[in-house]
């Protein structure tokens, strides 16, 4: 029977009215100071057991510059040493890490796996901290203890007798960090197999792939200081409240500036209008807010490209009476491809753009002229701009806009990702790409004297696909919850459960502990919240933010457990029992982590001097050969792109569905059944339509509706009993929460430019229920 989950409020699902132009909000919580709606914080952190614990922690340890890396996100740490740079959803996550909740072998003697498959995720992850090793017994469907020694016997044997070593593939979330990172892709690739599949291939990877083609540098070239010195910010694709959270703080730091502001979005989130921010205790007394946006425009699902292209075409156009709409001098000097783009934009007509972006030619030719006013430009997205067929493209547009004034090279100018959380970036710098580059290879052979392989390995899809097929057998997953974070739930949990071992290395249960291969292991780890006691003492892990500063990060806790292990332990028990000749030294790394360190500054470009230069006040930042405009593309240059315009708008009956995050939530954590910046209380399975699409289709206010995917190959998903709620949303597009909604994005439905999976943009019919 599964548990009630006492700690939730039961009751019925409720939704507040559908939010205003400019809600009043409070997308900071400091539990301590009393204000705003910290009440919902601080009735979590009292669930959770540490109502002083989780922001005392993070406060003392940034406080005493240690270099805590709040796990929560990878917005940079602020330049100026503020002291209470926290946020509401990081006080959560650390909190969650930190709750004083078990789950051990009674647990597990108690529960089946086929009883816990029947709990919410909620539930699962509810239950508290792993504490020991544990292995799979199909006999009796119960988890038992197992010794590390015999846990990574398990792998080792289970590895070595392989028949080829790219029936292997080893994951890894965001939440790695850089030295784990650096010896995990290392094991692949002394095993011999390049199946390095990563959050990354679901999330950011088209703005990899389209930065490296138009720049040479997979990453974005701003940094904070650039955020403080810009004079227009334009936002993309990303609810900033729940996602990037600290964010807010520039953006209101910016408007008192006098910034101009301008997000875009399908929806008007809670932190496109005004925030308080927590540093201005006046502010917070007062219960003050300050605006955060000056323009808000709402394009179609997909019609980003569309919309850039259109301010593009308004400077082009502008250019012809005004010389200094361009910066004719940058383009000649450090670009290609100026004139083909020119003639492309020329050609795309202005009723095309409207109809494709969704947003009428007034609207954008306002943000054409905030662009244009501007001396120094920002443009940042995240996966509202991404994860679509032509996320590339987008991104590329986003380069050729940035181009045409020079806002490369030269402070409070350029491209500005926003990676979700983490450690994502630094996942992707310190080795893990399933198609790596061959002078990274040189480096790697040279250093660790191994004979990495050269051919490319598997990204997500491509290990889901070969799970499925059988050509995989052994899946490794280092932090995260795969099995929900992929997908297509019922054909990734088809391919997991066909694998020969599954292995999770994990603080707290998840569903990929109950959707496993034959032999299945749960290999419990450190939080980066906890002390990591190694022969030469305590030990720190560095990470990467979004911005590519590098920095030290160092727990302060004491762990769950005395029997949890360090993720860089971990990898070097599971290297060392499947490379017993291996001439790699494991377990002398484990000692002491700046040794690790030392053989990165050999192996990776950018790392030199790694152990002086992390120990540094705020780190270092690697290097970024864009930004100092030298161009390590084909032509030497910044190089312009010229695609067609896709066709987003939704065939007739059919609407565009994009997959997000809850307020409460944190990537497959949820926290709670609420929503609350979108005035949603206990509700999760719903769906946000327009209120034209739900007249039209004769539906009305929480009525249950029935929802269809249609993939490329036009097979069919369904999800029933959805509850309809309306929302300020374009017409023929819709919204609704993932993991909830995963089961409706068809694997085969992933990007020709990026392979990441279209989870922003899936096909759908919605119909009263039946």
């Amino acid at each position: 029977m599964s548990p009630s989950n006492e700690d939730q409020e039961q009751l019925e699902p409720s939704v507040g009215p559908t939010p205003k132009a400019e809600p009043e909000f409070h997308p900071y919580h400091h539990p301590a100071a009393g204000w705003g709606a910290a009440k919902s914080v601080t009735q979590f952190l009292v669930r959770e057991g540490a109502l002083v614990d989780g922001p005392r922690a993070i406060m003392r340890m940034n406080h005493e510059n240690r270099g805590f890396d709040c796990p929560g996100c990878a917005w940079p740490d602020d330049t100026k040493g503020l002291h209470l740079d926290i946020c509401e959803n990081g006080i959560k996550h650390v909190t969650w890490e930190m709750t004083r909740k078990r789950v051990g072998r009674e647990f597990f003697a108690a529960h089946s796996v086929t009883e816990l498959y029947s709990w919410s995720d909620y539930a699962l992850e509810n239950q508290g901290r792993l504490t020991e090793p544990m292995v799979y017994d199909p006999q009796t469907d119960h988890y038992v203890p197992i010794s590390w020694k015999d846990a990574f016997e398990v792998v080792g044997r289970t590895l070595r007798g392989l028949d080829d070593p790219n029936q292997a593939a080893f994951y890894t979330s965001g939440r790695l960090g850089n030295e784990a990172t650096f010896l995990y892709q290392l094991m692949a690739r002394e095993l011999g197999t390049n199946n390095l599949p990563d959050c990354s291939n679901m999330c950011h990877e088209a703005s990899g792939r389209a930065l490296t083609a138009s720049l040479g540098t997979g990453k974005g070239t701003v940094d904070l200081k650039d955020w403080e010195a810009t004079d227009a910010l334009f936002i993309m694709g990303v609810n900033v409240a729940s996602n990037a959270p600290r964010m807010l703080t520039a953006l209101a730091e910016a408007y008192d500036r006098g910034t101009q502001i301008v997000h875009i979005n399908p929806l008007v989130e809670a932190a496109a209008t005004r925030t308080i921010v927590p540093h201005d205790f006046t502010d917070m007394a007062l219960n003050k807010a300050t605006r955060t946006s000056t323009l808000n425009l709402q394009p179609r699902i997909g019609g980003d490209m569309a919309l850039i292209r259109g301010m593009a075409k308004a400077v082009l156009e502008q250019s012809k009476t005004d010389p200094k709409a361009l910066d004719q001098e940058f383009i000649d000097r450090h670009t290609a491809g100026f004139e083909e783009y020119r003639d492309r934009c020329e050609a795309t007509r202005w009723e095309e753009i409207e109809q494709q972006s969704g947003v009428s030619r007034d609207d954008l030719l306002k943000a054409a002229r905030v662009y244009r006013d501007a001396d120094r430009s920002i443009f940042s997205w995240c996966l509202g701009v991404t994860q679509h067929e032509h996320g590339v493209d987008t991104v590329r547009e986003i380069v050729n806009l940035l181009l045409l004034r020079g806002n490369l090279g030269r402070e409070g100018a350029g491209p500005s990702p926003v990676r979700g959380h983490s450690n994502v970036q630094g996942n992707r710098t310190c080795g893990i790409d399933h198609r790596p580059p061959p002078e990274f290879l040189d480096r790697l052979a040279k250093v660790c004297k191994i004979d990495p392989p050269r051919e490319h390995g598997l990204d997500t899809i491509g290990a889901i696909q070969a799970m499925q097929r059988g050509d995989v057998k052994v899946f490794v997953g280092m932090g995260g919850n795969f099995a929900l974070a992929a997908p297509d739930t019922p054909y990734t949990y088809k391919a997991l459960r066909n694998c020969e071992l599954t292995v999770q290395v994990s603080t707290k249960l998840n569903r990929s502990h109950l959707v496993h291969g034959r032999q299945a292991l749960i290999l419990p780890c450190l939080g980066r919240t906890e002390k990591d006691h190694q022969r030469k003492g305590v030990q720190s892990t560095s990470v990467e933010d979004s911005m590519s500063m590098v920095h030290l990060s160092v727990g302060m806790k004491r762990p769950a457990s005395s029997r949890l292990l360090s993720e860089p332990a971990i990898i070097a028990g599971m290297a060392h029992a499947a490379l017993p000749d291996s001439a790699t030294p494991w377990a002398w790394y484990i000692e002491d982590y700046d040794r690790i360190r030392d053989t990165m500054a050999q192996a990776l470009d950018g790392f030199e001097d790694f152990n002086r230069r992390v120990r540094l006040p705020l780190g270092f930042r690697i290097k970024q050969p864009a930004r100092e405009l030298v161009f390590l593309t084909p032509s030497g240059a910044a190089e312009f792109s010229a695609p067609p315009l896709p066709d987003v708008v939704p065939a007739p009956g059919t609407l565009a569905l994009g997959t997000m995050r809850s307020h409460d939530q944190w990537n497959t954590t949820i926290y709670s059944d609420n929503d609350r910046y979108r005035g949603i209380k206990n509700l999760r399975t719903l769906v946000f339509m327009n209120q034209a699409d739900m007249r039209e289709r004769g539906i009305g206010e929480f009525d249950p509706v029935d929802i269809t995917s249609t993939a490329k190959d036009g097979s069919r998903r369904h999800l029933n009993g959805f509850l309809a709620i309306p929302y300020d949303i374009p017409r023929g597009c819709t919204a609704g929460y993932m993991p909830e909604m995963n089961v409706l994005c068809a694997l085969i439905d992933y990007s020709t430019q990026s392979d990441q999976p279209i989870m922003k943009h899936v096909n759908v019919t919605i119909e009263p229920a039946a």
